[in-house]
């Protein structure tokens, strides 16, 4: 197995509209539309992603009868300072599990639960702290 081998993720959602305006707000990303011209039923909206770079991309998913809410899963979202997104969790209606900790040699990292009840992480890398 090569390394970094999750290429992709699935955030469920119950309201798209609510959950796109949590995560583009977070993030100042803007979410672009998949089509699924064979899944009717599902409505997908992608983080913005490459190809040529390592890592993993994904997308808010809603789909008939798939629920949100989960948390044995946790997507963790890179970010340049933790403290700043958490502050955007908050204001974008988010609440904040566990707050701004040092992981050592790793970074910073912290624990959030967006406006659909899904657990998500962020991480600071060391690099982001020089």
């Amino acid at each position: 197995m090569k390394p970094n081998p999750i290429v992709w993720c699935e955030i469920y959602v119950q309201d798209m509209d609510r959950a796109k305006r949590f995560y583009e707000s977070v993030f100042e990303v803007k979410l672009e539309k998949l089509e699924s011209p064979e899944s009717p039923g599902i409505e997908m909206w992608a983080f913005p992603m490459t190809m040529e770079a390592v890592g993993a991309s994904g997308a808010l998913v809603k789909m008939d009868g798939v629920k949100s809410g989960g948390s044995g899963t946790i997507p963790y979202f890179h970010c340049n300072e933790v403290a700043v997104e958490a502050e955007r969790v908050v204001n974008a209606g988010g609440k904040i599990h566990t707050p701004k900790m040092s992981i050592g040699q790793y970074g910073f990292m912290a624990l959030m639960v967006d406006t659909e009840g899904n657990a998500i992480g962020l991480h600071m890398p060391p690099q982001a702290m020089e």
